[in-house]
């Protein structure tokens, strides 16, 4: 009997954004400001792995300088020309170009709209368990919890 519970297909603009902006706390949340993101996987309960649709207003940032322990990124542009930064430096992206990010290298990175106009890409990103964020230029560190939820806390260790 096929399962009925999720659409076959959508258009992926219809999606509904994610309603909380940001998963950081502040200050570093109020930073995501411009970023829109309609989490296309979970429509279809995909649970291995997540896609997100990812729009950037002129100014905003796909989110901080980052890179993670255990999850793969993999990046897709559809529209506009961010700057992709990551630890080779700058690189400016046009639409059908990719970047990809094995984790554990610690390769941190981040896009950034410098431009007058929208940023659309895809954004796919493993779910493995016991990943965790570096932040080079931010006092801040993240770690998957058991119930798949971020807990950030201070280069210290002291909670946010």
């Amino acid at each position: 009997m096929p399962n009925t519970e999720f659409p076959a297909a959508i258009f992926a603009l219809d999606a509904a954004p994610r309603t909380k902006p940001s998963n950081y706390p502040e200050p570093f949340a109020s930073r995501m400001a411009g970023r829109e993101k309609r989490p296309l996987g979970d429509i279809f309960g995909l649970s291995n792995f997540g896609v997100n649709l990812t729009r950037l207003v002129p100014g905003a940032g796909s989110a901080l300088l980052h890179a993670h322990t255990k999850q793969d990124e993999f990046l897709y542009i559809l529209e506009g020309h961010p700057v992709l930064i990551a630890d080779q430096g700058e690189t400016p992206l046009s639409p059908g170009m990719c970047a990809g990010f094995k984790a554990g290298t610690g390769n941190a990175h981040q896009l950034v709209n410098r431009t007058n106009t929208d940023v659309l890409y895809l954004e796919v990103g493993d779910r493995s368990a016991g990943d965790a964020a570096t932040y080079p230029d931010d006092d801040l560190q993240a770690a998957l919890g058991n119930d798949g939820k971020w807990q950030y806390a201070h280069k210290n260790g002291t909670p946010y």
